[in-house]
C-alpha cells in the first residue's frame, strides 16, 4: 500500500495551491462547501484523515474535473486508508506506528542511527531488552509484547519482495556502548551481518568514531530520509527528537538533510569493511561471556 500519511501531505499540498489558485482565503471555501473553516485548514496541513465525498464537495467547489479530478479523488482514497498498524497503533506506540506508515510502500530510505540499532534491524531479545529499560525508566515493570507485533510487521514490509531499498548508516557508538548485555549484542549484530548478506536491497555502513565528516558536519540527531515511487509524492525526513520526532516534507528543509546523509556516506566505512567491524565487534562480545 502507499504511506496514508504521505498522501495526506500531499492531499493537502495540492488542495491548498488550489484554493490559492482560485483566489479564495479557507473562511470563503468553507462556505462554498458548507463546512467548517478549521477543517480546511487541517486537511491542508494532512492533519486529519480526508473524507472523501467531503474532498470531491471541495473539487467541485473548485470547478475541478477530469484527469485532476480522478487523481486527486484517487489521492485522497490512499489518504483515507488505514494500514495493518492502525489496529495496534496504540500498543506497538504511536511513534512506531508513525513509521510503520512513513515505510508503507517506501521506494527508498536512507537513514542515520546515532545511539541504537535501527527497528528495522533489531533482533527481538534486542528490543524487549530495551523495552524493559524504557519500562523501568518509567517505573513500571512490565514490558508491552505488542511493541514487538508491531517491530516485526515492519520488518516484513521491509523484506517483501520488491520493496524498500534500505541504506543505513549506524554510528560506531552504537556499537560500542552497549544499550543491551553482550550477549543480546552480539546476537545482534551477528542478526545484521546476516540481513546484509540475504538482501540486496539492504546496505549497512558504519560512521567510525574518529571519522572525518566533510565540511565537519557532525550530525546532531538521527533521522530518516523517505521517498516513494510517484515523483509527485512529497520526499519525507523524520528527525528525532525527545518526544514526538518531526516531520519535514518541504524541500527546503530536506533537501540539506540529503545533502548531509551524503556527507555521512562519504565518511562511512564501505559496506565490506562495516561487515568486518561488525564480525569482529560481536566476536569481542562473545569472548566476553
Amino acid at each position: 500500500m502507499i504511506s496514508p500519511l504521505v498522501r495526506r501531505m500531499r492531499l493537502g499540498n495540492e488542495l491548498r495551491a488550489l484554493r490559492k489558485k482560485a483566489g479564495l482565503t479557507h473562511e470563503q471555501l468553507a462556505r462554498k462547501v458548507g463546512q467548517a473553516r478549521m477543517k480546511f485548514s487541517r486537511l491542508e496541513n494532512g492533519r486529519i484523515r480526508p473524507d472523501v465525498g467531503d474532498i470531491i464537495k471541495v473539487l467541485d467547489a473548485l470547478d475541478v474535473d477530469g484527469g485532476e479530478w480522478n487523481k486527486l479523488v484517487n489521492i485522497a482514497r490512499d489518504a483515507a486508508d488505514q494500514g495493518w498498524w492502525h489496529r495496534i497503533a496504540e500498543q506497538m506506540g504511536i511513534r512506531q506506528a508513525m513509521y510503520a506508515d512513513l515505510e508503507a510502500g517506501a521506494a527508498t530510505i536512507r537513514a542515520y542511527e546515532q545511539n541504537f540499532i535501527p527497528g528495522l534491524l533489531q533482533t527481538q531479545a534486542y528490543l524487549e531488552s530495551r523495552d524493559r529499560t524504557a519500562a523501568s525508566l518509567a517505573g513500571s515493570q512490565e514490558s508491552n509484547p505488542l511493541v514487538w507485533e508491531g517491530r516485526a510487521g515492519r520488518q516484513r514490509m521491509l523484506q517483501r519482495p520488491g520493496g524498500t531499498t534500505y541504506e543505513v548508516i549506524i554510528d560506531e557508538i552504537a556499537l560500542r556502548r552497549l544499550s543491551v548485555s553482550a550477549p543480546v549484542m552480539a546476537e545482534q549484530l551477528e542478526h545484521m551481518l546476516a540481513v546484509q548478506r540475504e538482501s540486496d536491497r539492504i546496505t549497512i555502513r558504519i560512521l567510525p568514531v574518529d571519522a572525518l565528516v566533510p565540511g565537519y558536519s557532525v550530525p546532531w540527531s538521527s533521522y530518516s530520509i523517505f521517498t516513494y515511487p510517484d515523483a509527485e509524492d512529497p520526499v519525507v525526513a523524520a528527525v528525532e527528537m525527545s518526544a514526538v520526532d518531526e516531520l519535514l516534507a518541504d524541500p527546503e528543509h530536506v533537501n540539506p538533510l540529503v545533502a548531509h546523509f551524503e556527507r555521512l556516506r562519504e565518511a562511512s566505512l564501505s559496506p565490506m569493511d562495516s561487515e568486518k567491524l561488525l564480525s569482529s565487534t560481536a566476536q569481542r562480545l562473545t569472548d566476553r561471556r
